[in-house]
């Protein structure tokens, strides 16, 4: 029998943290990860109300909030410390944070630019903007090579075919595009980085997200994987699992993403 995890860390695109509170507490109720990275929070770090998680036992938290839009946080059981909050693309947006565990661990927290609608840089800025983003992410991990590093978030990007419900169908689409899952190749190879989720899952479908607009989201099932968790090298040969939890896209009023989690055994880890 496997032993417990040393550490187990969740992300999800929560879509307003002051919306769906209840939500965050459920899921740190049920699923008790030791560290849950959310994106999209929609809110400036003061209007967010910490004081529940820390009654619950999440009393370590390091937010980069907005008004309304974008922001990034985390909760966390053990102690963490801030050591940045990068404009990757140069724009003044809450689309990072990056804290560091008393185990010496970073972990770094990703909302990267959705990137609207049409897959045209020339035509659409906010299409430009992501690129730019997931651009400045290449730059980034090549002049910072991970170590003891783990990078979660929502990065908008479905990589692999089995990554969305019709590859053929949503190679012009925004998010399966060849131009971005090339990119997020790029980034995972400059930073010699590990998907810990298609490791422990390789095969099949695979979906994190499901849109909004669907009459039945689960019947219909056209999902992508837009939310990940990867492990620099040196962590990747310790992590012992990964899962989606489907069901939180059921809950009331839910997020259209749903928590990713991955579990790590790092006992053996040098210090």
């Amino acid at each position: 029998m496997a032993r417990p995890a040393d550490l187990t860390v969740a992300t999800w695109n929560i879509n307003s943290v002051r919306l769906r509170e209840d939500l965050v507490m459920r899921f740190l109720v049920e699923q008790n990860p030791d560290v849950l990275c959310l994106q999209e929070i929609k809110s400036p770090a003061e209007n967010v109300n910490t004081a529940r998680y820390d009654e619950l036992g999440w009393p370590h938290h390091a937010i980069s909030g907005q008004k309304g839009y974008n922001g990034v946080m985390i909760l966390s059981r053990l102690p963490l410390k801030v050591i940045a909050n990068r404009q990757i693309h140069g724009k003044n947006e809450a689309r990072h944070i990056a804290c560091r565990l008393a185990n010496g661990i970073t972990i770094e927290n990703f909302y990267v630019p959705a990137g609207g609608y049409v897959a045209d840089a020339a035509a659409n800025e906010k299409f430009a903007e992501k690129l730019a983003y997931l651009d400045g992410m290449v730059r980034w991990t090549s002049a910072e090579p991970p170590r003891k590093t783990i990078l979660v978030g929502d990065l908008n990007v479905a990589p692999l075919p089995d990554d969305v419900w019709s590859h053929k169908q949503l190679l012009t689409v925004v998010s399966h595009t060849p131009r971005e899952t090339e990119t997020l190749e790029a980034i995972m190879a400059a930073g010699r980085w590990t998907d810990i989720t298609r490791k422990h899952i390789p095969d099949g479908k695979l979906y994190s997200w499901w849109s909004y607009r669907a009459q039945d989201w689960s019947k219909s099932d056209r999902g992508r994987r837009l939310d990940h968790i990867w492990a620099s090298r040196d962590l990747a040969e310790f992590s012992s699992g990964s899962t989606i939890l489907r069901d939180a896209r059921g809950w009331p009023r839910p997020s259209d993403h749903v928590p990713v989690m991955a579990s790590f055994e790092i006992t053996a880890l040098s210090q």
